[in-house]
């Protein structure tokens, strides 16, 4: 996926308030990104971080809601209600997507990995040079992935087939 993305790629997980980088790709010639392996994010203001803080408990959303949020760029969410608003449509599609919250020109696209019981246990991501991504070619690849990861982890929803694939075997 990295290099056919030509992109970065990070698993992380949630720690606290941060999301921690567990395994991370570079791409070589991909988009310039801050973040390095074993290191930490605010939950806020990244795609691995989205992911896993719009899954978490209620009270503990609540709460990193009510904390003061960071912002790195102009473009980083830090309005509460912004912020749940971000949250729910994360939860609705299962698709983080953060453009330029902590690096200008790079746009990051996550989703979450599931373990036992179908609870969510880290996030995918790939990290883009704004210029050249698009959703189209970037979702498949990192869904497909994602779904693999949670498969060989136990989530009963990653054993079942997609409705499109069904369709398509039709």
């Amino acid at each position: 996926m990295q290099a056919a993305l030509n992109a970065c790629v990070h698993l992380a997980v949630r720690d606290g308030y941060d999301t921690v980088y567990v395994e991370y790709l570079r791409a070589r010639g991909g988009a310039r990104v801050l973040s390095r392996l074993g290191g930490r994010w605010p939950l806020h203001a990244t795609g691995t971080g989205q992911v896993l803080l719009a899954h978490a408990p209620q009270p503990f959303q609540e709460e990193v809601l009510g904390m003061p949020l960071q912002k790195y760029t102009r473009k980083t969410v830090t309005d509460p209600f912004e912020l749940r608003r971000v949250l729910a449509e994360v939860r609705r599609t299962g698709v983080a997507i953060v453009d330029e919250s902590i690096t200008q020109d790079a746009v990051a696209v996550a989703v979450a990995i599931r373990g036992p019981r179908d609870r969510v246990i880290a996030a995918l991501s790939v990290t883009l040079d704004r210029e050249n991504w698009s959703p189209g070619a970037v979702l498949p690849a990192l869904t497909t992935t994602a779904r693999a990861i949670s498969r060989h982890l136990g989530a009963p929803s990653a054993r079942r087939m997609p409705e499109a694939a069904r369709a398509a075997a039709r």
